[in-house]
């Protein structure tokens, strides 16, 4: 790949980055970091600025506080330069729809100046993209894909990634996980905003949840695998024992009750099932998902 200059570093960063509208919206005292090598889950509900940070990062919209880099250069103030080491999914994607897929991008690769069109075959080969096709002719999973290969054929050190899976099968999104992966072990830095969990999960390394335009939450996935619960559904009918009980109750069910352990408790636990009469006993691990759905529901009351 042709670039003009070597990146001092390949990482991103936000620094009580501020960017607002006429209607106050958008993002307030924003901060974190991705390192090379690893992977930011970027989550929160619909308008909690995750699609006005990447503006920022991108170069797109300056910040009227603070600032963001990458790769040490200021986002707004060397977009361009910055462009020939990312690799970029927007969160609508667009696309000439007379061209075919092949000749559009090919066409995207002479603009960077790359002369190889392996890496873009292997590519499409991956995500099973007919080549020959007229973009006007595609599905939106189909288009989605295509968005992934622009994004990818390159080689940058750098993605920001806008809910990159969108209409996508359960297939196509494995594989999708996979490559990112694979990135991530090459070196590269990876933002990444998503609203499947799971997708988040499997590949990040850090989580950082945004609400109404304010950083609420930042966690590893290390400290968040502590924090994770099992959860209990119990069903007895002396499920009123378990009720007046110190263990934080998830809901009650029909006959029983679903009721959340930490690992430090589980001997106090079973102390307590053992005093009453207990027909029915599932157990589940605490997801990703359980841990962060009170930052939804807190922006919803």
């Amino acid at each position: 790949m042709n670039k003009s200059f070597v990146l001092s570093d390949a990482g991103i960063a936000a620094q009580h980055l501020t960017v607002t509208y006429a209607n106050h919206k958008g993002i307030q005292d924003i901060s974190f970091e991705v390192q090379p090598g690893h992977v930011l889950g970027y989550l929160g509900p619909n308008g909690a600025g995750k699609s006005t940070t990447i503006r920022a990062l991108m170069g797109f919209v300056q910040a009227q506080q603070g600032h963001c880099t990458i790769g040490g250069l200021d986002c707004f103030q060397a977009r361009a330069a910055i462009m020939a080491h990312l690799g970029y999914i927007p969160g609508e994607i667009h696309f000439p729809a007379g061209m075919r897929c092949d000749d559009f991008l090919a066409y995207q690769l002479a603009l960077r100046k790359v002369r190889s069109t392996d890496r873009m075959q292997q590519l499409m080969r991956q995500f099973e993209l007919d080549g020959h096709r007229k973009i006007r002719q595609l599905s939106k999973g189909m288009k989605q894909k295509l968005g992934i290969i622009c994004a990818f054929m390159h080689d940058p050190d750098i993605y920001i990634l806008d809910e990159p899976t969108s209409g996508l099968d359960p297939l196509m999104q494995n594989v999708f996980i996979d490559l990112i992966l694979e990135e991530k072990k090459r070196g590269k830095t990876i933002l990444m905003s998503s609203h499947l969990i799971e997708e988040v999960e499997k590949t990040s390394d850090e989580v950082v949840f945004i609400r109404e335009g304010k950083l609420v939450g930042h966690e590893t996935m290390t400290d968040l695998a502590k924090k994770r619960q099992r959860i209990y559904q119990v069903y007895t009918p002396d499920y009123e024992i378990l009720l007046a009980s110190s263990f934080p109750i998830q809901s009650q069910l029909e006959n029983g009750v679903e009721m959340k352990v930490s690992m430090d408790r589980l001997d106090e636990w079973i102390t307590l099932l053992a005093t009453i009469h207990v027909e029915g006993l599932n157990v589940r691990q605490e997801s990703l998902e359980d841990l962060f759905l009170p930052y939804y529901e807190e922006g919803r009351s």
